[in-house]
């Protein structure tokens, strides 16, 4: 049974995939959230894990300008780009973040040693979206790893995410220091598999896997055989999924989606 990473956008489908591997004996966490309406059996994600990863994100995640807005075309001129991100999660909701793929993502030896310190229990199996920006970081210390990608078509995973941010009341503006929109939200799913694409899946065994495919048998047949580990294909439920939108994307989106779909040997209807 091999280690394993679970990375992705919110909202499409990796808490399911690892619910299915919660019970092959993996070391998950010790300290899970909660489960909500969203995600009534769990995130499987854990406090510590995702406390790593905000910290890791959050100088890269300017604090807020608390400036009139008629001074903000001006300051443009004087003040790096990053400081205008669109949208600047505080934390605990920097899984919504927008971090650029050029940008270098940093560590220190705190981190390290908090890191060393989750990935000595072995067999692992660590879920978080944020591993989508923060897993240079992680990936020294990752010892017979198997990483999966969970993803979902573009437009009904950003609808998911607005109506989770509109529901729940630690995600609303007052909280998390941001009012997400469609295009933000859009932006922030492109860049997370832009991560992924360009710069983490170059090394290392990697399954993509649609959340279509990860509710069938030939999808729980895949995942099994990958990780080595018993899958509980009691776990999946399809009906659980509430959102579904076909409201067009942006190319640059799309292209993205399509390469995923391809390397996930998952047919889309390009019509």
């Amino acid at each position: 049974m091999r280690n394993v990473v679970i990375l992705g956008s919110g909202r499409s489908g990796t808490s399911m995939v690892a619910g299915t591997l919660s019970q092959a004996g993996y070391f998950m966490g010790e300290n899970f959230w909660p489960t909500r309406d969203a995600n009534p059996k769990g995130f499987f994600e854990d406090v510590e894990i995702n406390e790593i990863n905000e910290d890791i994100l959050e100088p890269l995640i300017p604090k807020r300008l608390h400036i009139p807005a008629i001074k903000i075309r001006r300051l443009r001129l004087h003040i790096p780009e990053r400081a205008f991100f669109r949208n600047r999660p505080l934390k605990w909701h920097r899984w919504l973040a927008c971090v650029p793929v050029k940008a270098e993502i940093p560590s220190s030896s705190q981190i390290i040693e908090r890191i060393q310190k989750i990935t000595q229990k072995e067999p692992y199996c660590l879920k978080d979206p944020r591993f989508s920006y923060t897993l240079p970081v992680w990936k020294p210390y990752l010892k017979d790893t198997a990483f999966i990608c969970v993803f979902r078509d573009p437009a009904s995973t950003v609808l998911s995410i607005l109506k989770e941010c509109s529901s729940v009341d630690h995600l609303s503006h007052e909280i998390t220091g941001i009012r997400l929109s469609w295009q933000q939200a859009l932006e922030m799913w492109t860049l997370m598999y832009e991560h992924i694409l360009e710069k983490h899946c170059r090394q290392g065994e990697w399954l993509f896997i649609h959340y279509e495919q990860a509710v069938s048998p030939e999808g729980l047949n895949r995942l099994e055989t990958f990780t080595g580990a018993s899958v509980d294909r009691s776990f999946p439920n399809p009906n659980i999924r509430r959102s579904f939108s076909d409201k067009p994307v942006p190319k640059k989106t799309m292209k993205i989606y399509q390469k995923l779909c391809e390397l996930a040997n998952y047919e889309i209807d390009l019509k």
